[in-house]
């Protein structure tokens, strides 16, 4: 049964005497094959019928196999048509958008939910930081292994998410990156020595990494992708002011830090039921079908790369340039968003001698920039174009950078940090986009994973060192490693191939 919309057009009944030079070399390869409009059957038409498939490259009387004493041609296989690629892609591609299939508002929903509990749980470790070192007695540099051992539970995941992905289907996969994220939390909110708190971490690593690279590539993949990435992202720039403000309320009023984190259980615990239900069955809908009935129909020659191991597909997604590029940005990206709001507020308490019930709010003045520059500068993305504005954005973020810096007021700190936040917000769903139309499709699950990983190591890395370098010279390092960060974005966003195209 082909997907709605095919049907095969006759071929005759004509017996074939000469056949083609690639039927002669391969018995069993099919001829070639290709997508073509054709006018609805006045006699009879039934609304599936909108495309035919006809041979790509018709034969001549010459060529064509005759029976003996008849005019007439033999009918060709299935097996024996060779797969092309159609002249228009818009004939072998649907593209999913907002409305269709009728569930991808309510996914679209569920992927901002989830951007929004990566936001909420991203935004809690700067507020929660200076308690958590209170609670334990540790100092700057053994609190940032909290966020190396949420790195390495990204990293382990990074080139397994295809395979999860294959085996359990979108549906469970995304539960069970939930049901591993609750493990964690459950696990922080005992309370428990420093070392479980850091092997929660890479509890949450490994959920995280799972539900983004799905999430990404599911937005990234629908028509206006940059529209709905963006209210994505603006989502987890929403969970990112928001979480501050609850931890910090919190823990002013005396509530033991790790209680905060009965917020993300109970948030998590929702997410789990409806991403399954809203992604249940995703697989045999339409946008899905048809790629699948073309493949099988086909027989595509390509099929070579659809089989290959698990480690070729490592490969080449480890030698494709534009996942290393990729990669090398989000890590810069990552490493400087998670610094910020890692480290601003002990860097407003030690050097701008800050009371800390107070200037705990500026982290959420620097979310809600992202959530703002999400929602309201994504959109122009496409009017400019992606790279020139993505240039401008982070050029302008390093001058507020420098503000931050050289001028010696917690209110003056407070509005640029925020304004870092707005022109940060747009540059994450506008590199993703670039990304997923550079991509191959058969790399884009591994190679987005990947990508995030790489993020995530920076979000690792980057304030990792700023804290071991705090620990010694003060948390000021936090803006010459920001700036030096946001230099190697420019750097690598040059470096990227400039045609917005996937390379199918």
């Amino acid at each position: 049964m082909l997907a709605p919309g095919i049907r095969i057009v006759s071929l005759g009944d004509e017996k074939i005497e000469h056949p083609p030079a690639t039927t002669a070399d391969r018995p069993h390869a099919p001829h070639s094959i290709e997508l073509r409009r054709v006018a609805p059957s006045p006699a009879r038409h039934r609304p599936d019928e909108d495309f035919a498939i006809a041979p790509a490259n018709p034969q001549t009387p010459a060529e064509a196999h005759t029976r003996p004493g008849s005019g007439q041609q033999t009918p060709l296989d299935i097996n024996e048509l060779e797969a092309s690629t159609p002249k228009d892609r818009h004939v072998a591609e649907i593209v999913p958008s907002f409305f269709y299939p009728a569930k991808n508002k309510w996914r679209v929903v569920c992927s901002c939910l989830t951007y929004f509990a990566n936001g909420f749980n991203d935004g809690a470790p700067g507020a929660l930081i200076p308690y958590i070192e209170k609670h334990y007695g540790i100092g700057y540099a053994v609190v940032s292994l909290i966020f190396v051992s949420n790195a390495a539970g990204f990293i382990t995941t990074a080139f397994a998410s295809d395979a999860i992905h294959a085996k359990l289907g979108r549906a469970r996969t995304l539960m069970t990156s939930e049901a591993i994220m609750v493990v964690g939390y459950v696990m922080i909110t005992c309370t428990p020595p420093f070392g479980a708190v850091i092997a929660a971490y890479f509890l949450l690593g490994l959920g995280y990494a799972l539900n983004l690279a799905l999430h990404n590539v599911f937005c990234a993949n629908m028509a206006n992708a940059t529209v709905i990435l963006g209210a994505g992202h603006g989502s987890y720039g929403i969970g990112g002011l928001v979480a501050p403000i609850i931890a910090t309320l919190m823990v002013s009023h005396g509530v033991l830090w790790s209680r905060f984190f009965l917020t993300l259980i109970g948030l998590r615990v929702v997410i789990f039921f409806f991403t399954g239900f809203v992604h249940k069955g995703y697989e045999q809908e339409a946008t899905s079908k048809f790629s699948a009935s073309l493949e099988r129909l086909a027989g595509r020659q390509n099929a070579e790369s659809d089989k290959s191991t698990r480690g070729q597909l490592v490969k080449q997604v480890l030698k494709n340039r534009v996942t290393l590029l990729g990669a090398a940005f989000i890590f810069a990206y990552q490493g400087a968003e998670v610094s910020i709001s890692g480290w601003i507020i002990s860097f407003l308490i030690k050097a701008r001698h800050g009371d800390p019930s107070k200037v705990g709010y500026v982290t959420s003045g620097f979310f809600g920039g992202i959530a703002l520059g999400r929602l309201l500068l994504s959109y122009f993305a496409s009017k400019v174009g992606i790279k020139l504005y993505v240039y401008l954005l982070v050029a302008g973020t390093v001058c507020l950078q420098l503000l931050t810096w050289l001028v010696p007021s917690i209110v003056g700190d407070a509005v640029t940090v925020s304004l870092e936040g707005f022109l940060l917000g747009p540059v994450y769903p506008c590199a993703q986009t670039l990304f997923s139309r550079l991509l191959p499709s058969r790399l884009q699950v591994s190679a987005i994973g990947f990508i995030a990983s790489a993020g995530s190591s920076g979000g690792a890395i980057a304030p990792f060192l700023t804290g071991l370098l705090a620990q010694a010279v003060g948390p000021v390092v936090l803006h010459p490693i920001c700036i030096a960060l946001f230099i190697a974005m420019i750097g690598c966003w040059a470096l990227l191939p400039a045609v917005e195209r996937r390379d199918e």
